[in-house]
């Protein structure tokens, strides 16, 4: 054997050598994963229906794992303010438990973020399905949403507009203005007060998690009109969806989900994605989500990352076809 082809020979076991301990250090790390507390951070505030997902599954998760799983709420910047702090940790520890805006959505309408979403972000399982309610105030006087666009169009100076932030205030700003109805948005940085003036008929319609916007329908103050979500709702069965209702346009799955860090590896990523699909197949995990107005949906890595680029498409298009560059 020549020199050349000895050195070759070598080169070869080495590299085969480096790559056998590389996988064997990548399969060690997902089977001693974790090693301590892992960290849920939270891109919103506490009591709110993805507060409650993540809550749900960090107490489900850390049975598996038999290591505490705690919650670090980051509300703040229609999600960013959570993100940034999770793209900025170095932990292998921490996860990110965020809905779909802040890696989807604020891309898109945002010029500049303080994060990479596709740099940053490795999506790992989608969780749940928070339902987007279309509710009106009684005020109003609509029994659907055909009724209501009637309404306001007679009356749209005087009528005015809430939505929840990223995603549903986009989607049905968007929907609004290619209605040519000339609504005002009104901003709220709680619930509470959003729930008042809707009560108080100060605000005429809203766009929000059904989770949100329960109580004032419980009260009788607004009507659901439907929920803008592929599928009904298991806790208002008999309200037709948007797209049922014949308005595609106001389709939107508020879905939320779990994502590591760069650098992840792709056996740890698929073994938390396997974790969070035996948690959310349980009876009661399935049956408290739904109380809050969501639904137990799972993912395989690909099958979350897929989603997420065609929600990015999709608010690419609206953007375009509206000109809507950020959020009303």
């Amino acid at each position: 054997m020549s020199k050349i082809a000895r050195v070759l020979l070598g080169g070869l076991i080495v590299c085969s050598l480096v790559v056998c301990s590389l996988g064997e250090a990548a399969m060690a790390q997902t089977e001693h994963w974790p090693q301590r507390t892992v960290r849920f951070i939270v891109p919103a505030g506490t009591g709110t229906a993805i507060d409650f997902a993540a809550r749900l599954y960090a107490d489900k998760l850390s049975e598996r794992w038999s290591k505490p799983v705690v919650i670090e709420n980051r509300p703040g910047g229609d999600g960013i303010t959570g993100v940034a702090a999770f793209a900025a940790t170095n932990d292998d520890h921490t996860l990110l438990f965020a809905h779909s805006a802040p890696v989807a959505v604020q891309p898109v309408i945002q010029e500049k973020l303080p994060y990479d979403p596709l740099r940053d972000l490795v999506p790992i399982s989608i969780a749940s399905d928070i339902f987007i309610a279309i509710a009106a105030a009684e005020s109003a006087q609509a029994a659907s949403i055909a009724d209501f666009i009637a309404r306001a169009r007679a009356h749209s100076p005087a009528f005015n507009w809430a939505a929840g932030p990223g995603l549903p205030q986009y989607v049905f700003g968007a929907f609004l203005k290619k209605a040519g109805l000339d609504l005002t948005l009104v901003s709220y940085r709680e619930v509470p007060p959003l729930l008042q003036d809707i009560g108080a008929g100060r605000i005429q319609v809203v766009a929000h998690s059904l989770a949100a916007v329960r109580p004032v329908l419980q009260s009788g103050k607004a009507r659901l009109l439907a929920t803008a979500n592929s599928q009904r709702s298991s806790i208002a069965p008999d309200v037709p969806t948007a797209v049922e209702a014949g308005f595609p346009d106001l389709r939107m799955d508020g879905f939320c989900g779990l994502y590591g860090r760069r650098g992840l590896s792709n056996e740890l990523r698929e073994r938390i994605a396997r974790d969070v699909r035996t948690v959310a197949a349980e009876t009661g995990v399935i049956a408290r989500l739904e109380s809050t107005g969501q639904a137990a949906r799972v993912s395989t890595p690909a099958e979350f990352t897929t989603a997420l680029d065609a929600l990015r498409r999709r608010i690419v298009a609206i953007a375009a076809e509206t000109r809507l560059k950020t959020t009303p």
